[in-house]
């Protein structure tokens, strides 16, 4: 499946670049039951309407995607499938934001990524500790020559693929896991800052954040690296594979604290690429340190920090939690 998002995406973007109607990937289509449907969104949510046909036509299914919500099929009897009425079938239940990352993409700015979650299956809606694997499958941008897959397996691995995408040969293949290092400096230390009315904020946080780890870390600050990646599933690649060495979206968190709404990260965009990030040996909690869990829906917002590995968490993790105790 994820293959066939990237196809769809890429084809999208490269066809509209050479008939010069970057506008038209830009266009709202709709207002799904998670967030806005762009131009550049409509093949993808066609290929995975697709898939879940083909699915449901040998098997039950429910399916969870930001346009349509939670959706349960299975096979009619007649070679086809039809609508089942909830969770209760025996069949898996999976979550899939085909492009996380759709604002970098349809400028041709940045790779987005298929994020998919793979669940058991269950009486009712599953929630991210149910998550049994994950996949995150770059999208990268028309200059892009080669796209990351990273695929958390049932064993508890993850394994990081390279593919060609002129041809989809296999480049490398092999287990990933994160490194052991703890550096307070030289690297990328983002904080999410998507929300103009949130970005004082979370920009006051952020700079008590490194003015305790100037003091009391020693880190050369001029060597903490900031970036601003609008995709969820990108940011905890990029913790996964060690570039960043955290990231913290706060949006959730600050704005259930001062009670009034925003726009955040919601479980379709996060749950595969949190498990992901997990099963190669990041740490990811709420921001307050602790067990992070939701609903898999299309509604419930969500914070997180992730922190490369456990001993960078050790050695972080308290001066986040000092700065927000103390804002």
């Amino acid at each position: 499946m994820a293959v066939r998002l990237r196809v769809a995406a890429r084809s999208a973007l490269t066809d509209a670049i050479a008939n010069g109607t970057m506008d038209a990937l830009a266009r709202p289509q709709s207002v799904g039951a998670g967030d806005v449907t762009y131009g550049i969104d409509a093949p993808t949510e066609h290929v995975l309407d697709r898939w879940l046909e083909e699915v449901a036509r040998h098997e039950p299914i429910s399916l969870l995607t930001e346009d349509a919500g939670w959706r349960h099929r299975g096979p009619n009897g007649r070679g086809g499938s039809r609508e089942l009425d909830g969770f209760d079938h025996g069949g898996p239940r999976v979550v899939v934001d085909p492009i996380d990352g759709t604002r970098n993409l349809m400028a041709d700015l940045r790779s987005a990524w298929s994020v998919i979650a793979l669940c058991g299956p269950g009486e009712g809606e599953p929630s991210m500790s149910d998550v049994e694997g994950g996949v995150l499958a770059e999208i990268p941008d028309s200059r892009g020559a080669v796209a990351r897959t990273l695929r958390a397996t049932i064993d508890g691995r993850v394994r990081l693929s390279h593919e060609r995408l002129e041809d989809g040969a296999l480049i490398s293949d092999g287990t990933w896991r994160v490194d052991d290092d703890d550096r307070a400096d030289h690297g990328y230390f983002p904080f999410f800052r998507y929300m103009s009315d949130m970005r004082p904020e979370i920009a006051r946080l952020e700079a008590a954040f490194f003015e305790r780890l100037a003091r009391l870390e020693k880190a050369e600050i001029r060597n903490c690296y900031d970036d601003q990646y609008i995709s969820n599933g990108g940011q905890l690649a990029l913790v996964t594979l060690g570039t960043y060495r955290m990231i913290a979206d706060l949006r959730a968190f600050l704005a259930r604290r001062r009670g009034t709404p925003t726009l955040t990260c919601k479980p379709y965009d996060c749950a595969g690429a949190i498990l992901v990030a997990r099963a190669a040996g990041c740490i990811v909690t709420t921001p307050e340190g602790g067990n992070l869990d939701f609903p898999l829906d299309v509604t419930t917002p969500v914070s997180f920090v992730a922190w490369a590995n456990a001993r960078t968490r050790a050695r972080l993790e308290p001066h986040l939690r000092a700065v927000l105790a103390e804002s």
